[in-house]
């Protein structure tokens, strides 16, 4: 999309009312936009346009999203990305960072000291009520601060520039700050879309600084390389996706509360190889969260023991619990003070004007201002409450001025920032949009360094005060320019003449449940379709329901689905395996994701109206199982064949197993009614095989002897118990030459049982103990894998029928 004088000219006119990055007052470019003006002016609009869009093919490619909440639900939107990318001058960065490095250190020794001595509160520096209310004041922990560890190692800095071109401080996070793994695919993305233009302007690189980080966690594992994790609160956080791609890029455990026991003063990770010992945390997931037993007791999500293990010293957590005290936002109306006391001389980077309404003079100030000024709490908000515009209160404690001390001690006055504002194509071509700077940085030895670059948000409209994208906004991508080219930077080691191959470490008790039940319940939805498939294409051919129409009914019925309106049951079983397959998204490749995530978009969410008549269930049911045979594909193709792929086809084969053995024993008990041979073959997708293995008509024995004891169907019970031998001979603590365990006796069973069994012998019984074993086998493998440690004694009333 080319930038023409005029459109230059139009953007000039609208970026006037405000500080503009790219814009000068007189209507000229900034020295350092341009070159990137003049390469966009070069450009064809088509050209900009397949840019553009390489940069969205990557970005679904790649899987990347965020989670937006709802009224009643959370969805998963595509990520926002704008062009082009927010550029900072170079000297201006080397300034700006400069102040980053500062503040860094003051909010460093704030906390040591609120978790220390609190001298800034016994010398009335700071207001002792701003400590002793705060929510992110953990006692538990309140002399953490004079121990050796750092409490702080990796924050953010929220910026924006004012009227007058300098940038502003709008807050700090410091609890578990978000955004660096977006900031990371922002450059990505875009620099697939315009390599030409981020080497011109020798824009650096963001890799350096990551290594810089994951070799600062390594070192806090200690010289015996402590495992590493990366703490989510899980798959519903509407930054989910930014966890598990860190953890991927970093080479990290990406663990939540559930996977970590704590045994004494030690961490441990529940894998399917037995509890593993753990040193260090990055901690995404908000400290109160993090241990129901010493901190917020009603948490689902966090670790019984934490703060123990914490304590101990036995594990690190980055940051250390309680470091979100710091994003306070009262400490703004003390940030002078508390810097002379702690650090001795100004901060080089002033803070958005507040006031805190505890004090009667600032109470003050702020009635006689609402309405040039804006309302917040002064505390941190668990879900980061909103500053409201200002004006008289009216929810009971009547206006600000009458308000009690206590009553003000809970809210600020803010001053309305006016942001700058950046380049944005939107609709109508180029234009000025509000703009936000989030700045990352990380301590090692050496002290802090700042990410060359950060996440910029974009707000949706030009007149916007606040940016959020969960109600619209966008990010773009953030460029600092060098006087010299930009030095490759990777975060592999070294290159040598050798290389070891490392298998993957042990796997986390949690992923693999969700692998073996992701197996399931998508085995389970594929049985059904068929099923279903089966009932309805009879109906189409004109057979009036008969015995064998009820049989297949009533096992649809035990699926939850309901032959008259079958699509909720449906739904529901799609619904189960993509909810299960979003816990663990980042195992499988996002087209798997995507194949899986159609089943569910396919089906209606209810039955059509009469008006609209009656949905093609053939044809539905046909599209169904073409994307689930598509998932299937793709999972065992592109996974790492490894254990978590291992407890995947696990979990299928029982699945597909007990299904077989349901239809056989359905459709062939008794009195076989017509038509069901035909069925059971159909339902097995054999027919085709039937007719070139066997040279006779149909007959019940070459049936049962395809469906359930031919080893080489791969729709055979058979072939499941077989391939169930596999899959479980190869996971951990399976050893050739030891006493078999009942887990392997029972296999071994079950797998001589279906080798010497002739097709005359097989009847609804043996049927029936061939399912019952496979339920045994599912059990087992949930007890000795999933629900605790290969070495841990289990309860025998664990399990239970799957």
């Amino acid at each position: 999309m080319p930038v023409e004088p005029a459109h230059l000219r139009r953007y000039a006119t609208l970026a006037r009312h405000s500080h503009d990055e790219m814009m000068a007052p007189d209507g000229a470019v900034r020295p350092h936009y341009a070159r990137l003006m003049a390469a966009l002016s070069a450009m064809a609009p088509p050209e900009f346009d397949r840019r553009s869009a390489s940069a969205r093919q990557y970005l679904s490619e790649a899987g990347v999203f965020h989670q937006v909440y709802g009224e009643a639900s959370e969805q998963s939107h595509d990520w926002p990305l704008g062009h082009p990318a927010l550029i900072i001058d170079r000297a201006e960065w080397t300034t700006l960072c400069d102040g980053l490095v500062q503040r860094a250190g003051f909010l460093e020794r704030l906390l040591a000291d609120l978790y220390g001595t609190r001298r800034i509160i016994t010398e009335g520096i700071l207001p002792g009520v701003l400590l002793g209310q705060n929510p992110e004041f953990f006692r538990p922990l309140a002399y953490q601060g004079q121990l050796s560890t750092p409490l702080l190692s990796f924050i953010a800095i929220d910026l924006a520039r004012g009227p007058d071109g300098r940038w502003w401080v709008l807050g700090d996070r410091t609890q578990a700050p978000s955004g660096a793994g977006f900031a990371l695919e922002n450059r990505v993305a875009t620099s697939k879309a315009f390599p030409d233009l981020s080497r011109a302007l020798n824009v650096e690189r963001l890799a350096g600084f990551f290594r810089k980080f994951r070799e600062m966690l390594f070192a806090l594992g200690g010289p015996d390389r402590a495992r590493i994790g990366l703490l989510t609160p899980g798959p519903h956080n509407e930054t989910y996706y930014e966890h598990a791609y860190l953890a991927r890029y970093l080479g990290l455990l990406l663990l939540e509360g559930g996977d970590l026991v704590v045994h004494g003063d030690r961490a441990e990770v529940r894998t399917v190889d037995g509890f593993q010992p753990i040193g260090v945390l990055w901690r995404r997931l908000d400290a109160d969260f993090c241990d129901p037993l010493e901190l917020f007791g009603a948490s689902r999500i966090g670790t019984p023991g934490l703060v123990r293990a914490v304590r101990s010293g036995a594990l690190t957590l980055v940051n250390a619990l309680g470091a979100g005290i710091l994003e306070t936002p009262a400490f703004l109306a003390f940030q002078t003070a508390l810097a002379q006391a702690l650090i001795g001389e100004e901060l080089k980077l002033p803070t958005i004007a507040t006031w805190w309404c505890g004090d009667a003079e600032s109470r003050g100030f702020v009635a006689e201002s609402r309405d040039r000024l804006q309302l917040g709490p002064a505390f941190p908000g668990r879900v980061g409450e909103p500053v409201r515009p200002g004006g008289p209160r009216q929810d009971g404690d009547g206006p600000i001025g009458s308000l009690s001390p206590q009553q003000g001690a809970r809210l600020i006055g803010r001053e309305i920032a006016a942001l700058s504002t950046t380049p944005v194509y939107g609709s109508a071509g180029l234009e000025p949009r509000p703009v936000t700077l989030r700045t990352f940085l990380m301590r090692d030895e050496d002290g802090w360094h700042v990410m060359p670059g950060g996440f910029a948000r974009v707000a949706d409209s030009a007149d916007a005060r606040a940016i959020s994208m969960q109600q619209g906004g966008g990010s773009i991508d953030v460029w600092i320019p060098s006087d010299s080219p930009a030095k490759p930077v990777s975060l592999l080691g070294p290159r040598s003449d050798r290389f070891a191959r490392r298998l993957p470490g042990a796997l986390p008790a949690r992923a693999a449940d969700n692998l073996f039940w992701l197996g399931r319940y998508a085995e389970r939805c594929e049985s059904a379709t068929r099923l279903l498939r089966l009932y309805a294409a009879r109906n189409s051919e004109g057979w009036s329901e008969g015995e064998l129409e009820a049989r297949v009914a009533a096992i649809l019925a035990d699926y939850g689905v309901d032959v008259r309106a079958p699509q909720r049951g449906l739904s529901t079983l799609a619904r189960q395996a993509a909810n299960t397959a979003s816990r663990i998204r980042e195992r499988f490749s996002p087209d798997a994701w995507r194949t899986l995530k159609a089943v569910v978009d396919l089906i209606p969410p209810r039955a059509a109206p009469a008006s609209e008549g009656e949905p093609d269930v053939v044809a539905l049911t046909a599209a169904i199982l073409t994307h689930l045979a598509g998932f299937a594909g793709l999972a065992h193709e592109n996974m790492y064949q490894f254990t978590g792929w291992r407890f995947m086809q696990c979990g299928r084969a029982l699945e597909r197993g007990q299904a077989t053995a349901s239809c056989v024993s359905a459709l062939l008990s008794g009195e076989a009614p017509g038509g069901a041979l035909e069925a059971l073959l159909t339902f097995a997708d054999s027919s085709v095989t039937y007719r070139r293995r066997y040279s006779v008509d149909l007959s019940r024995e070459t049936v049962i002897d395809l469906t359930v004891l031919d080893p080489l169907n791969p729709r055979s019970l058979a072939f499941q118990v077989n391939s169930l031998t596999e899959v479980i001979s190869a996971l951990p603590g399976v050893h050739l030459g030891e006493t078999p365990d009942l887990l392997l006796r029972r296999l071994a069973r079950l797998k001589v049982r279906l080798q010497t069994a002739d097709a005359g012998e097989v009847d609804t019984a043996f049927v029936g103990r061939v399912a019952s074993d496979l339920g045994l086998i599912s059990d087992l493998v949930t007890r000795r894998y999933l629900l605790s440690s290969p070495q841990a004694d289990t309860p025998d009333w664990i399990g239970g029928s799957v």
